[in-house]
């Protein structure tokens, strides 16, 4: 039975680590979280607050709640900070990166931004909350605390009409549990590449499809794929399709040009539909800026 928890144990250290493999669904509008580089092609001050209750109805599936902000500290440079709060069973991690970021002037309006992040995560597991066949088991008479740094980098290239971007978030291997020498809880690095378009099909219509590869390095990938309509610059409606889980439906509003609202839902493909059939995910977006701009380009998400 030690053997059997642990490895349930393992199983949710290493599921629960939103920052090198977020689920988002709503990602196009998170993107610093993802890429550190992202915090330069931004303009004015930009805050926004995500939360994503993953698996709905089965007890103790993951629960995610971020927050990041950034703004530009001069015409070449900008600056962020995230926080991610994960809880998965017994498993509470928290995320806590610094983003910095430049860019380079190109040809036509076009840029480049070199980025690095920068943090730590704080890890806790309870293992002396769990209901265990043998209560003496010294393995499970305490519960597990560490703090690791983080540091990761990112490339984004941008324009008016489109972005294209890679990021490596965490490029340490840390351990979080480690049990008599067996390493069951540590960290592996993942990639993403991201992009996205912006076709002007009338005044008032624009076309925004955008994708997500992720990945563990030497591990199968994993993509998202979706498809936004902007109505007026005010009412974004999407679809999106994430390979092997899921097919998604979201909604962006503009309730003034400062402040957004977005939702997501997730219909459930995999197996794992047999005990859940969704999931969610909510967001909040504010623009600090006294006239900002409604969003127009894949930039300004």
């Amino acid at each position: 039975m030690k053997i059997f928890y642990c490895t349930i144990l393992s199983l949710f250290c290493l599921s629960s680590f939103s920052q090198q493999d977020p689920q988002y669904s709503l990602y196009m509008y998170n993107l610093p979280v993802i890429n550190p580089a992202y915090v330069g092609a931004t303009e004015n001050v930009n805050l926004g607050l995500l939360y994503r209750d993953q698996w709905t109805k089965i007890d103790g599936a993951p629960q995610t709640s971020t927050f990041f902000g950034n703004f530009k500290l001069s015409e070449n440079m900008g600056t962020g900070i995230s926080v991610i709060a994960d809880q998965l069973g017994p498993v509470r991690e928290t995320n806590v990166y610094a983003d910095i970021a430049y860019s380079i002037n190109l040809k036509n309006n076009h840029k480049l931004a070199f980025g690095l992040k920068i943090g730590a995560t704080f890890h806790d597991i309870g293992l002396n909350n769990l209901t265990v066949f043998d209560p003496n088991d010294p393995f499970f008479s305490q519960n597990i605390n560490s703090t690791t740094p983080n540091i990761g980098a990112g490339l984004f290239y941008f324009t008016d009409n489109y972005y294209a971007g890679i990021s490596v978030p965490n490029m340490l291997n840390s351990v979080h549990l480690n049990a008599n020498g067996n390493k069951l809880g540590s960290e592996t690095q993942h990639f993403f590449v991201t992009g996205g378009y912006v076709f002007q099909l009338s005044k008032n219509v624009k076309l925004k499809p955008s994708f997500l590869v992720k990945s563990a390095f030497e591990a199968p990938l994993s993509f998202d794929l979706n498809t936004n309509v902007l109505l007026y610059d005010v009412l974004e409606l999407g679809v999106s399709y994430r390979y092997d889980d899921s097919f998604s439906g979201l909604v962006n509003f503009a309730i003034t040009q400062q402040l957004n609202i977005g939702y997501a839902y997730d219909a459930i493909t995999s197996d794992i539909r047999e005990f859940s059939a969704s999931s969610h995910e909510f967001i909040i977006r504010y623009n600090f800026a006294e006239k900002a701009r409604r969003i127009k380009s894949p930039r300004f998400f």
